[in-house]
């Protein structure tokens, strides 16, 4: 896994898609994030990086593109958080966003430094947790939070489940789709957000869309145009307005939705 791991970022470097952090910080709007040390399991999972895919998302909420308004969230494999965090600063913010990323201390140290220190910046009609979980484990833990948000027993589900940036191999889709499965809801209007970069070959994106529609859900690709429409001032790795822009048009994205429903 670690030469896969290590083919990924030279493949993303070979687009120009690792973002140096001079000081270890992007801003977007109001938030300061960090992306975890280059050690352990944030160095052979990417933790260290941020890519483009998670910009695209971004701007998507950023834009209402992506409506997580009054919606229950869940990010697997978040990173930095970026499009969580973001959402949960917006007027119309997600009710609950639950951000998760693989259990390694270094990854959740960031993870969870991250969210505080962006907790003024949080909307207070948002309720933001952090937790660890590793793909295709069990998933009760995170299903009792929304349950408890949402006071029933009945809600066993998210309304959205954002996956920014994790498709990059196809021997891990077995377990990230069953995550997606036992997460989302099982309702018309519920959702799931897929984000690849380009360097994630199209072959194992077209892979994890072909295996989640015979799971039962439905992956359809939206539109990028490569030019920024955001209105929150993005900062740091020498990001401006035709870097984003360019970024953007590095990356896809999917809608998911019940086939059934």
């Amino acid at each position: 896994m670690a030469d896969d791991d290590e083919f990924l970022y030279d493949s993303a470097a070979l687009f120009g898609d690792t973002i140096p952090l001079d000081d270890e910080m992007i801003r977007y709007g109001p938030l300061v994030l960090s992306v975890a040390p280059k050690e352990g399991k944030a160095n052979t999972l990417l933790a260290d990086h941020l890519f483009s895919p998670s910009l695209l998302l971004a701007e998507l909420i950023e834009q209402g593109i992506i409506n997580l308004s009054e919606k229950t969230v869940v990010e697997l494999g978040a990173g930095c958080a970026l499009p969580s965090l973001i959402a949960s600063t917006l007027a119309s913010p997600p009710s609950l966003a639950v951000i998760t990323d693989y259990p390694d201390d270094t990854i959740m140290t960031n993870l969870s430094a991250n969210v505080a220190r962006n907790q003024e910046h949080v909307n207070g009609k948002c309720a933001l947790h952090a937790f660890g979980y590793e793909w295709g484990q069990d998933v009760s833990s995170l299903l009792d939070v929304v349950a408890a948000h949402a006071q029933t027993l009945a809600e066993r589900g998210f309304d959205v489940v954002i996956m920014s940036d994790l498709l990059h191999f196809d021997g891990s889709h077995d377990v990230l789709l069953r995550s997606l499965l036992t997460l989302l809801r099982r309702a018309p209007s519920a959702r799931a957000y897929v984000a690849a970069g380009k360097y994630t070959a199209a072959r194992v994106c077209e892979h994890f869309v072909q295996e989640a529609a015979r799971a039962g859900v439905l992956l359809e690709e939206g539109a990028v145009e490569p030019v920024w429409r955001g209105e929150m001032e993005v900062r740091g790795g020498g990001l401006d307005r035709e870097q984003l822009g360019v970024r953007k048009g590095m990356s896809r994205w999917w809608v998911g939705r019940w086939a059934d429903s």
